[in-house]
């Protein structure tokens, strides 16, 4: 890179030195020593690998990335160095509407069309042990086994990510993980290191609005968007290419929970989305999402205002909607956790004809890094012998041996060509071909112009949510940027901040109690201001439209109504609600007609965050005891904290004054529950999630 190009900023009263784009450049001075590598070879650019031009593809010569993401790759055995806490399902894929006009890809041509699919989910930041209820991006990825072989779409459930280029992946996931020297915090943000990279790296500004929003604490696995994150190409018989882009949208609706409610479930199921997805499942509930695609050509992204190989930037649905083609049905959990979730591999470069790649640097470098890191992780290049890996059409090479060979060439020939009329031979006209892309430009490392504006789309993300949302993004900034001990790192965040949105820094700048302002971060690009919100970028604007699949917790105990427990049963049970009836006992209660029903929680191992609304149908005789039980104070509390819909029966009071809810604090939340005729409207009122109007008042945060 010409360091002619390079300019100083000041962030916070601290300087630095930028590129072009606005990327974070440290140099060498005085008793700094020089960056090298391994072999000893002086780096002049850790900021961007080599491309061939600043639009093109990267190059496999560039061994300073090569080295640098080799190493990343083999940190770890055998546990993923990230995602390693997963979890998976099988299910299938079916096609709802053809793309034959635009991809040759046999599994997006014939509508009616259905593959297996299996489909895992992750957290990024945790070890395997770590809980499922962390602020962290969530991995979303799908292996589809499709006629012409695997075609993996490897995502996220946040559209944007951290960097522009691989190259700082590295980086941005050391940053993230334990600190070195301490090995904590374990699966969260939350600490001086993260934030020192985030802070000086504007590039992550975006996502960092995603990561501290609801979309970073989903409700469940199910109720979660998946997004391919890069622009790909699809391509026809003639070889025209198409851009696309990649959506799940899930026919569940969108659900997260709140960062106090988050907390007190890592304590009480650290295998919540876990437990969720097992359970949906097994019951018959079963997941399910839509695929939709964005497509868009060379026009549409010339006039773009951001560079559609930015993995920072998203295209917002009202410049381009998803067409929706396909649906995703998860209905069968695994038989062996270890031989399917954990050991399948995943590999952003396992794509079928029809389906190619674009000059993202991003995805190019992930295409180079997974196959290494699979190959690693699981002991050598034969893991796609692994059933959970291998293709369910046939397949025939000439590869052999190595660690647990399970396939190997049979008879004389394991090598072509030839002339023994033995093994597999090329096919031009079913075989793989890539986009037929021209390729010309210098050897360089730098990014396109447009990747330099890194806050336009945060500050679009950031005015799309309700007033709600903007509460809890703010919130979690002050939450996270507290665990950081250098108060220079917590100042440089909120300059960054000021670029996008004014009161949202002052908001967090006063929840920290900074002293001085800082001035705003120096843009590489001046931001646009004048965007638009975005309605699909909310998660309370796409809610569900039903309770269906939530659960609802019923407290009971010895002389509960049996009538209006009847009644209530009935009611979830055409709503198609999950209730769990929770008892001083496990072994369940009397009701008032005699009858023992069985209870599937104690009160005291039942804390009202596991469930997404409460009812209280106590007599009075087991309200009276149930006064005296500190887990019964914060099951009401805690529901009414959280903003949740709690129904109560004629003698729940001294339950809900337990609990901290006087007559004054009633509101069109806590609903009355005297006859079998008011169960339908409470279940109606269920449908809205939460009610957020209490939230202001009790400060969850």
């Amino acid at each position: 890179m010409n360091t002619d190009k390079r300019t100083t900023v000041t962030i916070s009263d601290q300087t630095f030195e930028r590129g072009p784009q606005g990327a974070t450049h440290q140099t060498a001075t005085g008793d700094t020593p020089t960056l090298t590598t391994q072999q000893g070879v002086p780096v002049s650019d850790d900021q961007n690998s080599q491309k061939a031009g600043a639009h093109g593809a990267t190059l496999l010569e560039d061994f300073h990335f090569r080295e640098k993401i080799f190493h990343f790759d083999h940190e770890r055995i055998p546990e993923r160095v990230v995602h390693a806490r997963g979890y998976g399902a099988h299910g299938f894929f079916e096609l709802t509407d053809s793309l034959a006009d635009y991809t040759t890809a046999s599994v997006l041509g014939k509508i009616g069309k259905r593959v297996p699919a299996f489909v895992r989910f992750s957290t990024v930041a945790g070890a395997r042990g770590s809980s499922d209820m962390v602020r962290d991006v969530r991995g979303f990825a799908v292996k589809l086994y499709t006629e012409e072989g695997n075609w993996d779409l490897v995502g996220n459930n946040i559209p944007v990510f951290f960097i522009q280029d691989a190259i700082k992946f590295p980086d941005m996931v050391h940053a993230v993980k334990e600190e070195p020297d301490s090995g904590f915090p374990q699966a969260q943000s939350a600490h001086d290191n993260f934030w020192d990279f985030a802070s000086l790296s504007p590039e992550t500004v975006h996502m960092l609005m995603w990561v501290m929003s609801d979309r970073a604490i989903p409700r469940s696995f199910r109720f979660m968007e998946g997004f391919g994150v890069h622009t790909f190409r699809l391509v026809n018989a003639e070889g025209k290419s198409t851009y696309v882009k990649f959506h799940w949208k899930p026919k569940q609706g969108l659900q997260s929970v709140v960062w106090n409610e988050a907390v007190k479930i890592n304590g009480a199921d650290p295998d919540f989305h876990r437990r969720d997805l097992w359970d949906a499942i097994n019951s018959g509930d079963f997941p399910e999402w839509e695929l939709g695609v964005q497509l868009f050509d060379d026009d549409f992204a010339d006039k773009f205002d951001f560079d559609i190989l930015d993995a920072t930037k998203l295209i917002p649905e009202e410049l381009v909607p998803v067409r929706r083609i396909g649906r995703l049905v998860l209905n069968r959990t695994v038989d062996n956790f270890f031989a399917e979730t954990e050991q399948v591999a995943f590999c952003t470069q396992n794509v079928v004809p029809g389906i190619a790649f674009t000059n993202d640097p991003l995805l190019q470098g992930r295409n180079f890094s997974y196959l290494d890191t699979q190959t690693k992780r699981l002991g050598g290049p034969n893991f796609t012998h692994i059933p959970i890996n291998a293709p369910k059409c046939p397949f025939h090479n000439f590869q052999q041996d190595g660690h647990m060979a399970m396939h190997n060439p049979k008879g004389r020939a394991n090598y072509e060509p030839n002339s023994w009329g033995m093994g597999p031979r090329e096919n031009p006209q079913t075989g793989y071909k890539p986009y037929a892309e021209d390729v010309n430009g210098r050897k360089t490392r730098e990014r396109g112009e447009l990747f330099a504006d890194h806050y336009s789309q945060a500050r679009q993300f950031y005015a799309s949510q309700t007033p709600t949302e903007q509460a809890h993004i703010k919130n979690a900034f002050v939450f996270e940027l507290s665990k950081c001990l250098t108060p220079a790192i917590r100042a440089r965040v909120v300059a960054h901040l000021l670029n996008v949105d004014e009161t949202l820094a002052k908001g967090v700048a006063e929840g920290l109690r900074l002293e001085k302002m800082p001035s705003p971060a120096p843009a590489a690009r001046t931001p646009l201001t004048d965007l638009p919100a975005s309605m699909p970028l909310s998660i309370l604007k796409n809610g569900p439209n039903s309770f269906k699949g939530r659960k609802l917790g019923v407290l009971v105990t010895d002389g509960t109504d049996a009538d209006l427990l009847a009644a209530l049963m009935k009611a979830t049970e055409a709503e198609g609600t999950v209730v769990e009836l929770v008892a001083p006992a496990v072994g369940g209660v009397k009701t008032t007609d005699g009858r023992l029903v069985p209870a599937g929680q104690k009160i005291v191992g039942a804390p009202s965050v596991l469930y997404d609304a409460i009812i209280l149908l106590p007599s009075a005789e087991g309200a009276k005891l149930l006064t005296g039980e500190a887990t019964m104070r914060d099951f009401v509390a805690d529901a009414f904290t959280h903003a949740k819909f709690i129904g109560y029966g004629t003698d729940a009071k001294p339950l809900l004054a337990k609990g901290g809810i006087t007559p004054e604090d009633m509101d069109d939340g806590t609903v009355s529950l005297e006859a079998a005729g008011d169960i339908p409207n409470f279940i109606t009122l269920c449908r809205n999630l939460r009610f957020w109007d209490r939230e202001a008042r009790t400060q969850a945060v």
